[in-house]
């Protein structure tokens, strides 16, 4: 990832999707992370970019950029350097700006009337004609016009309009809600995408970067046509996986926020798209990108923006991340955030390598190249060492571009002993790379030239190189994966790194080799210098899987328009399908409360609401005081009445979750109240299940409503023995009334000690405070 270390902004590994993370490599981030650490340290005084956050946007006639530039005037003592600084002002929908402003600069705007927090500028990362066949969603219910009305608004890389995915033939005009505009020369809007912006507040441009809402990764054109693609026939990545490519909700509305470019996404951007979007009037926000860790919500700005998203009535999805299968790894973890896990689909890509010995193997991979059976000399990699770039066997064998001898590889077939992008054998004249790798076993990638994933377990360097060798590599095929939905193994695990009594991820939805539109501009396989051009292509990663949660939110929103956020999040995770929990040993902790079901969310029976007061109070129980919780939530009226931390197990949250401290009997004791939105006059019997280690009372065992909009609220005390080193144990709370099955998942797991009243979770995984100080009028948290 080729950040820019001149602009000494605090970097994070920007959620890209699975071949991008490839693609980008480790050696780059760590030495722009060691560059950047060097500049912070020689050059404290130099200014850096900042989140001057003010809260809710004040009532009546305001003008936030006159406010900001006089307030950046008293601090840099004059116009043209206040001019000089400011690079945004959030205005539309909450209050702040940001701005270029050194460490005594920060601390001074700091202690000015109305800044509540300033935060430290960081850079953040982009985490089919099957998938939704897959989960049962061939066609929604809806008409075109109730999908029309819903507006998509996706942060992301921006979007290639000509695609076929976003033709607006037979569309209506937007709604009249939209307040939103089409920005940037060569880039024009319709019926589909009615609206497209861009942000680059550090004003960093790579060569392959368009300075507009179009898109040049392919990253933000894949989502946005997984969300609401229209039907495009005959849609495949150079023949494979043909059939009608389509989004969820195909007559949605579409509205581009292009916050992500070569370098990431910059947080003072996605503030800035959050602002925007919710005044330009979307319905479901989209976000697929973020930290490769979960951070404290204060100075997270995608919990930020979402919370005053949540406020408008806005539900914002979200990647969970790549860092899979550890635990505690779940990003964009606020509980006012749908966190979507990424989980496969009865499809899988196969290439078979077939040897001069009559042997084949197949392996996972998305092979377009036709050679016709024909077979090459293959030699293993570690035969073809580059003596001169100061390689050996022992580097070569794994086929690192530059170490490979063009020499012994022109014209070959290279048996590599790791998965790597194909470019050193590419670069080296061969014809195709064979890889032995057992440590992804369920991405197929797409590459540069001929090339397939084979297990270790299946064959060794010498079984290739010493019996008849001669091999080809076979044209791709896709198999029905009979084991699917599973959880990706790059999908990462709960708990909840940092709020141990929600549980995330929230679901699952497909994540795992789905096809989609593609920006031609973009390479279409795992190599960057890729120069073949294609119109959809092959990708995975939970960046996948959260356009397609946010579709499903589409959906339901276009059913009901008037529910909020939280209760649309809750119909989505009490009506998910189940998953098997024989395939997953992490259980909740790798899919929540199962796989989104869209059809069925529209028709939830009961939903767990929750509004702005309830995630204050939660706030309030995590640690934070009056002053505190309104780093959040930007409102003078968030009051908390204790400050005493407490437990979250009274959020109105649509799962249970409940960590004991190791050698600490199980005592937990949950309240919970649901709205009915089913048929007026019904009542819904518990049915529960729980191990018969632990013992669950619900009362009362019967929820009577007579009327739609009518509340209930029941408790639910959990109580068990001493637990110590015990592994995830689940359940589930499920009301039935004959026509609604409305289902929570109930867990119970151990935690180390003092963890429970940790306001920040597990002791070594104490959400960090990283780069400059972030300042507020009652001083300094963090470390310089």
């Amino acid at each position: 990832m080729d950040l820019k270390p001149a602009e000494n902004v605090v970097v994070e590994k920007p959620h890209c999707a699975i071949p991008q993370c490839i693609r980008a490599g480790l050696f780059p981030l760590l030495y722009s992370l060691l560059i950047a650490a060097l500049v912070l340290n020689c050059h404290g005084t130099e200014r850096k970019v900042h989140i001057v956050y003010m809260g809710e946007r004040p009532r009546g006639d305001f003008s936030a950029a006159s406010m900001h530039h006089s307030m950046l005037e008293t601090v840099l003592g004059s116009i043209s350097s206040a001019k000089e600084s400011l690079i945004y002002s959030y205005g539309r929908s909450f209050n702040g700006f940001a701005a270029k402003l050194s460490d005594e600069e920060v601390e001074r705007i700091s202690e000015m009337e109305g800044v509540i927090s300033v935060i430290p500028n960081r850079i953040l990362k982009l985490h089919t004609t099957r998938s939704w066949d897959f989960m049962g969603f061939s066609q929604g219910k809806l008409g075109p016009s109730q999908e029309g009305r819903v507006i998509i608004g996706l942060l992301d890389t921006g979007i290639w309009p000509e695609s076929e995915s976003f033709d607006d033939e037979g569309m209506s005009a937007p709604p009249a809600k939209w307040k939103g505009t089409c920005q940037g020369a060569n880039f024009t809007c319709n019926n589909k995408i009615i609206g497209a912006r861009y942000y680059n507040s550090l004003n960093q441009y790579d060569v392959i970067d368009i300075k507009s809402p179009r898109d040049s990764e392919g990253h933000g054109t894949h989502t946005s046509s997984t969300a609401a693609g229209r039907e495009v026939p005959g849609a495949s990545y150079l023949g494979l996986a043909e059939g009608i490519a389509r989004g969820g909700v195909p007559n949605a509305r579409i509205a581009v926020y292009k916050v992500c470019w070569s370098f990431g996404c910059s947080s003072t951007d996605i503030m800035a798209a959050f602002d925007d979007a919710i005044a330009d009037g979307v319905d479901v926000i989209s976000v697929s990108l973020g930290d490769d860790w979960a951070s404290a919500y204060f100075i997270d700005p995608i919990a930020i923006g979402a919370f005053h998203a949540m406020r408008h009535g806005i539900l914002t999805s979200t990647s969970a991340g790549n860092t899979g299968p550890y635990p505690y790894t779940v990003s964009n973890s606020a509980p006012w955030l749908l966190t979507v896990a990424a989980s496969t689909i009865d499809r899988k890509f196969v290439a078979k390598a077939a040897l001069g010995n009559g042997k084949i193997y197949s392996g996972l991979s998305i092979n377009s190249f036709e050679l016709n059976g024909t077979s090459y000399p293959l030699i293993w990699g570690g035969d073809a060492a580059n003596y001169s770039a100061g390689a050996n066997s022992d580097i070569s064998r794994y086929c690192i571009p530059g170490y490979m001898n063009s020499y012994k590889v022109a014209g070959k077939m290279v048996f590599c002993e790791t998965l790597w992008d194909g470019s050193g054998i590419l670069l080296a004249n061969g014809v195709g790379a064979i890889m032995a790798d057992s440590s992804i076993t369920d991405v197929a990638f797409n590459y540069p030239l001929p090339a397939t994933q084979i297990s270790k377990e299946d064959v060794s360097s010498y079984k290739f190189y010493f019996s008849n060798p001669i091999a080809t590599i076979l044209v791709g095929e896709t198999w029905k994966d009979v084991m699917a939905p599973c959880i990706a193994s790059f999908s990462p695990r709960g708990p909840h790194p940092i709020t141990l009594d929600i549980l995330k991820p929230d679901l699952t939805a497909p994540g795992v080799d789905i096809l989609a539109s593609w920006s031609p501009l973009a390479p279409p396989s795992i190599y960057w210098e890729d120069s073949r051009s294609v119109k959809f292509n092959i990708v995975s990663g939970t960046s996948v899987s959260c356009p397609h949660a946010t579709s499903a939110a589409a959906y339901v929103k276009a059913a009901h328009p008037d529910w909020s956020a939280a209760a649309i999040k809750s119909a989505l995770m009490t009506t998910a399908y189940i998953m098997d929990s024989r395939k997953h040993r992490d259980l909740e902790f790798a899919y929540g409360s199962g796989h989104i079901n869209p059809l069925q969310a529209v028709e939830p029976g009961l939903v767990y609401d929750a509004s702005e007061a309830d995630y204050t109070n939660f706030l309030c129980k995590q640690g934070y005081n009056s002053t505190t919780v309104r780093w959040i939530t930007g409102s003078n009226s968030s009051v908390c009445n204790s400050s005493e931390p407490g437990r979250a197990w009274d959020l109105n949250y649509p799962t249970f979750a409940l960590a004991v401290e190791d050698g600490q009997p199980v005592e937990g004791v949950f309240t919970r109240t649901v709205t009915n939105v089913g048929t007026p006059n019904s009542s819904y019997i518990l049915n529960m299940y729980m191990p018969s280690m632990v013992s669950v009372t619900v009362e009362p065992p019967v929820l009577s409503f007579s009327a739609i909009g009518e509340k209930r609220s029941f408790t639910v005390k959990v109580n068990g023995p001493k637990l110590m080193q015990q592994p995830i144990m689940s359940g589930a709370i499920t009301w039935k009334d004959g026509v609604h099955v409305v289902r929570s998942p109930l867990i119970v797991f151990n935690i180390p000690p003092g963890a429970a009243n940790s306001s920040h979770g597990i002791p070594w995984k104490t959400t960090k405070f990283d780069g400059p100080s972030m300042y507020h009028k009652n001083g300094i948290l963090g470390r310089n």
